[in-house]
């Protein structure tokens, strides 16, 4: 994304601080929000007047005195009006989820897909999954602020094309324009779509939601049908050159082994992926793969946190521990505390609750906003379909 210095773009950026501040450290006044970001108390006051105004920040019912002076009022997220809707398409299903500002998990949709099912079908599906949510939402005088797409695949955080997704069976595929015409077509307001890798945009659940923001790197390792990871480095996403940062079912760890989903041999999905746990042993043998691998990422990010998601982990627990015996040998050998090891907070929903949290992600940082269309100005978005249609608009 390319920044440039005008007044728009350094209001986001001001408003952004201003909100990362308040989810960090909740209650501040405007006075202590100005000390604390460096910005102008008059610019302060303008930028929270405009938060409150559009439902991203809510003041305390009673102002607080601390000493002598004029109360001051705190100001918080405001959990109760805006909300956030994530999407994972999986292989064999679609999950959508509603999310609060906060990260809390508001209600849920899933239903599997068909095998064979082509691509506007399964942008259909997931269309329609959201649609349910945001009424849900609306039940709860809820409106969505943005959609956030996970996809088991190498999604370009610059282009938003779908580089690789092998267990789906697509490669340079431009998905994002499809999402945006199914959703609307489906009723749902227009707001900004992100997509981004499924592996990727739970690590930054974990990172926004799961009380890990500023305490990077942190890693999350998805074991599914296929095999991926995410590295939240420097308080943003790692995506790599093409968003194909992560792909470490990839990652050859037998030569000439068994043939891989993307054609060739060896690689850890053939070890690790749902289809390797299978018959006597196969639990233990895909742990000590999985250990391996996840000394390789220790090695390569020193994370301070790896989390284990995916249905693999969810529904055998038994390879997790299996995974931790295996990095905490090669810690000991090396005479180092391995980095904590964690089963994902949000379970199988936790690509889902990622997508959500890569929505408020793009908003609290604007300039690592990517991979997304916003249907205000979607034809200035490169690689995009006409506008789309659309019942309603949330501001901001």
């Amino acid at each position: 994304m390319k920044a440039t210095g005008d007044q728009q773009l350094i209001k986001r950026i001001n408003r952004s601080l201003l909100l990362r501040l308040m989810r960090a450290r909740p209650g501040l006044s405007r006075a202590q929000l100005a000390s604390a970001s460096g910005l102008t108390k008059s610019t302060v006051s303008l930028l929270a007047r405009e938060l409150l105004d559009e439902g991203w920040a809510r003041e305390a019912a009673t102002p607080v005195t601390a000493g002598l002076g004029r109360p001051a009022t705190p100001l918080f997220i405001n959990a109760d009006v805006r909300a956030l809707i994530g999407i994972e398409i999986a292989v064999g299903c679609v999950r959508v989820v509603g999310v609060s500002l906060l990260g809390a998990l508001l209600c849920s949709e899933e239903s599997e897909s068909p095998e064979g099912s082509d691509t506007r079908a399964r942008c259909r599906q997931a269309a329609k999954l959201a649609r349910r949510v945001e009424r849900a939402l609306a039940t709860r005088g809820l409106v969505v602020s943005g959609i956030g797409v996970g996809v088991p695949g190498a999604v370009d955080d610059v282009t938003g094309i779908v580089r690789f997704a092998p267990n789906l069976g697509w490669r340079d595929l431009d998905l994002l324009p499809m999402l945006v015409d199914a959703l609307a077509d489906a009723g749902l307001p227009a707001v900004p779509v992100h997509l981004r890798n499924e592996a990727h945009v739970a690590a930054l659940g974990e990172y926004e939601f799961g009380g890990s923001e500023g305490e990077g790197p942190l890693v999350f390792v998805s074991c599914d049908v296929g095999v991926g990871a995410g590295v939240v480095l420097d308080d943003g996403l790692f995506g790599g050159a093409q968003g194909m940062a992560g792909e470490i079912g990839h990652t050859v760890v037998e030569i000439d082994g068994p043939r891989c989903s993307c054609g060739r041999r060896g690689c850890a999905e053939a070890f690790v992926g749902s289809r390797a746990l299978a018959g006597p042993g196969g639990i233990d043998r895909a742990g000590a793969y999985l250990g391996v691998l996840l000394q390789n990422l220790w090695v390569a990010f020193n994370p301070r946190r790896i989390v284990l998601g995916g249905s693999s982990c969810v529904r055998h627990p038994a390879l997790l521990d299996a995974a931790r015996a295996t990095l905490a040998r090669y810690g000991d050998s090396a005479g180092i505390a391995p980095p904590g090891l964690h089963a994902a907070r949000d379970g199988l929903l936790a690509p889902a609750v990622g997508a959500a949290a890569l929505t408020l992600h793009s908003e609290l940082r604007p300039l690592r906003a990517a991979s997304m269309i916003n249907p205000a100005d979607r034809a200035r978005s490169p690689g995009t379909a006409p506008a789309p249609r659309a019942a309603a608009t949330v501001a901001g």
